[in-house]
């Protein structure tokens, strides 16, 4: 596999299950975040998206009813928590870690332009990425899955335990 490594799938596939299980086995050696649902009276029983660092940070990323200028269905985009929490624990991962975990390159986290910088960056630098990455293509993530750079896995159900023991391998 090559250093930057892309995850995409539907969601609820276990992208962010798959972050998580990587984080476990890197340890000390990644920096990054992860993104939980807030369960709730929401939009298909989610209330909105959490930012959870691998260093314990959490923010919330979008939540039903949040007043932002930027908005995904119902969800008000919190572009404060994503900078200052996100942005910061990938530019932290790539001066102090060896891997950077990103979940997710999204609809979302694209109305940032300090997280679309940090993202090229993190595929630029020396250390190794593992990132999800939106299944429907913008612009923006159309240029990152073509880059030569990448390999990108395509997380399906049938598929989860061998993509999940690859990834283990190319990790460990």
């Amino acid at each position: 596999m090559k250093k930057n490594i892309l995850v995409t799938g539907r969601p609820r596939v276990g992208k962010t299950t798959l972050i998580k299980y990587a984080a476990e086995i890197l340890g000390e050696r990644a920096g990054g975040f992860y993104t939980e649902e807030i369960k709730g009276e929401g939009v298909r029983g989610r209330e909105g998206f959490q930012i959870i660092t691998l260093d314990g940070r959490e923010g919330i990323l979008a939540r039903v009813g949040y007043r932002s200028r930027f908005n995904v269905g119902l969800y008000g985009v919190n572009l404060k928590d994503l900078e200052e929490i996100g942005v910061r624990s990938i530019i932290d991962a790539i001066q102090n870690r060896d891997w950077i975990l990103v979940d997710e390159i999204g609809k979302m986290e694209e109305y940032s332009q300090k997280f679309k910088k940090a993202v090229l960056t993190a595929l630029d630098s020396p250390k190794n990425l593992l990132a999800t990455i939106r299944e429907h293509d913008s612009v923006y993530t159309a240029a990152i899955k073509s880059r030569r750079d990448v390999t990108i896995l395509r997380l399906t159900v049938p598929e989860r335990d061998r993509i999940y023991k690859n990834i283990g391998e190319a990790i460990g």
